[in-house]
């Protein structure tokens, strides 16, 4: 399934702050006050903002993965 979409551009002001086109934000569920993480690849302009909610359901998710892992390494010792 391709769910990716280009919704427009934004502008860095003068304070650093950039505004998210009002179609991304709907689409995307983004509220005010929603908590963005801020990564990308220095030297190669790529910027990512990830919502906090999602990091914290994928971390989430890949514990209960490490532990499933580690569940079935003890069982093949057994």
């Amino acid at each position: 399934m391709h769910d990716k979409k280009l919704y427009g551009t934004a502008t860095i002001g003068t304070k650093g702050q950039i505004v998210i086109p009002a179609e991304a934000r709907e689409a995307l569920g983004l509220e005010p006050g929603d908590h963005l993480y801020v990564t990308g690849s220095a030297g190669k302009g790529v910027v990512v903002l990830l919502k906090e909610d999602k990091i914290e359901q994928f971390i989430e998710q890949m514990n209960i993965q490490v532990e499933t892992f580690k569940s079935f390494k003890r069982s093949k010792k057994d």
